[in-house]
């Protein structure tokens, strides 16, 4: 009996990853750091555990086989995110007076108050410091504009109003 052919998916091309050194350095540490210190110390802890005896009650082994997973899935993750990178570096922008990938830009809404973010890759946001993604809405609607330019962003609470105060490439 002939088998018939499995229809697969097509394999949708990988968009490009848009990261600043700082960032691809950052990853690039992770990525050694896993590789070469901490998955070789769980493969050990993991063979110590399994030396005890009986694996189905070893509380030591169980946790060190799902410790192994989650460094492997993240070797995986690391390792892809890595191979479609793109490094630009904010230093090198021509034009400073746009608002472009690297960009740090000083904001004001409507009511007075400043806020400042850092147009950054997806790996390297944190809202915490202002670094927001490229593809975020503040993000999308802060390209490619100047200083003076307001733009209406979507926000957790509703559309607001902001106007770009400052464009600096740091």
């Amino acid at each position: 009996m002939a088998r018939r052919p499995v229809a697969q998916k097509p394999v949708k091309p990988a968009e490009t990853n848009y990261i600043t050194p700082v960032g691809f350095r950052r990853l690039a540490d992770e990525l050694t750091f896993l590789r070469t210190k901490k998955r070789p110390e769980v493969v050990g802890a993991l063979g110590d555990a399994a030396a005890e005896g009986d694996r189905s009650e070893n509380a030591e082994y169980i946790y060190r086989k799902k410790q192994l997973r989650e460094i492997d899935r993240r070797l995986r993750f690391l390792s892809k995110r890595l191979d479609n990178v793109e490094i630009v570096d904010p230093k090198s922008q021509k034009r400073t007076d746009r608002v472009f990938f690297g960009a740090t830009v000083k904001v004001e809404d409507s009511e007075g108050e400043e806020f400042q973010y850092r147009i950054v890759g997806e790996d390297e946001t944190d809202g915490a410091n202002g670094d927001i993604s490229w593809k975020s809405p503040v993000g999308r609607a802060l390209l490619g504009k100047t200083e003076g330019d307001s733009v209406m962003v979507r926000w957790h609470a509703g559309n607001r109003e902001l106007t770009i105060a400052a464009i600096v490439y740091v």
